[in-house]
Parts: structure tokens; C-alpha cells; sequence
């Protein structure tokens, strides 16, 4: 084989083999990224994947809001007016969190059937409702009032 061509098929080699591993790694860091949405109805059926980084959201059910005394641990369930899921969470919940209100918490369902939340996000005003939650609400069959005006 010609010397030139040679040099030529090693370095077509190794611009294919560098682009296919900086396609990899991309396709890793974007799986890794990726947390679906998943309403309490979801989840209480099992639909969810357990260990797996995902978003759960739903109403915050009045009367479940039970705060640790010794420390930020606090639990509580979501429901979307269907069924209910348990959530833990260890943190400083937002100001606007209270019960009745749409959630939005991101975190991963644990082998006990609680979602284990690391991330709590409240709705910003009273019309608002996060778009996801909303949507899982009403296939549930029970529309809030902002569908409704």
C-alpha cells in the first residue's frame, strides 16, 4: 500500500472513531439528563420506574402535610384527583407551597412505593397551574377551576 494512502486511511480512521465517541458520550449525558413526568395515577400504578430521576406533580392533598419538628425532613401526599402518592422530602419547601395546590417535585421513586423528592416547585400565583399537572388532572376526570374560566 502507497505510504500516502496509508497516512490517509489512518487519519480518516481516527476522525470516524473520534466522532463516534463524542456521539456516545453526547447520547450518555442526554439519557442521563432526561426525567420524565409522571402523574400520581402514573406512579400509584406502577408506571414510574423505581431509582430512576423523574418529575411527579399533582395537588397537595389537604390534611397529609406532616413536618419533622427535629429537622426539614416533611412528608406529604399528591393526588391528581384520582389516586394519591406518598412524597418525602428533606429541604426548605418554597413559600407558596400549602396544601391544595399544584406541585411540581422532581426526585425517584424509592422500593417502598415514596416518591423521594430532592427538588420542590410550587405554583406562582392563583390562576397558574404547571401545565403537566394540569393535563394529569384533568385525564383524571376532575378539572380545577383555571380549565374551567
Amino acid at each position: 500500500m502507497n505510504p500516502i494512502r496509508k497516512k490517509r486511511l489512518i487519519i480518516v480512521l481516527f476522525l470516524v472513531f473520534g466522532v463516534a465517541a463524542a456521539v456516545g458520550l453526547a447520547l450518555v449525558a442526554l439519557q442521563q439528563n432526561i426525567n420524565l413526568f409522571f402523574s400520581p395515577t402514573q406512579i400509584a400504578e406502577g408506571e414510574a420506574p423505581v431509582g430512576q430521576r423523574i418529575r411527579g406533580g399533582g395537588l397537595v392533598v389537604a390534611g397529609s402535610v406532616n413536618r419533622d419538628t427535629q429537622s426539614l425532613k416533611v412528608h406529604f401526599e399528591i393526588t391528581d384527583g384520582a389516586k394519591s402518592v406518598p412524597v418525602e422530602y428533606v429541604g426548605i419547601l418554597p413559600d407558596l407551597f400549602r396544601e391544595g395546590q399544584g406541585i411540581v417535585a422532581q426526585g425517584a421513586m424509592r422500593e417502598d412505593g415514596v416518591f423521594e423528592a430532592v427538588e420542590v416547585l410550587a405554583k406562582h400565583d392563583e390562576n397558574y397551574m404547571p401545565p403537566e399537572v394540569q393535563e394529569a388532572i384533568d385525564k383524571a376526570g376532575h378539572p380545577t377551576k383555571s380549565t374551567e374560566s
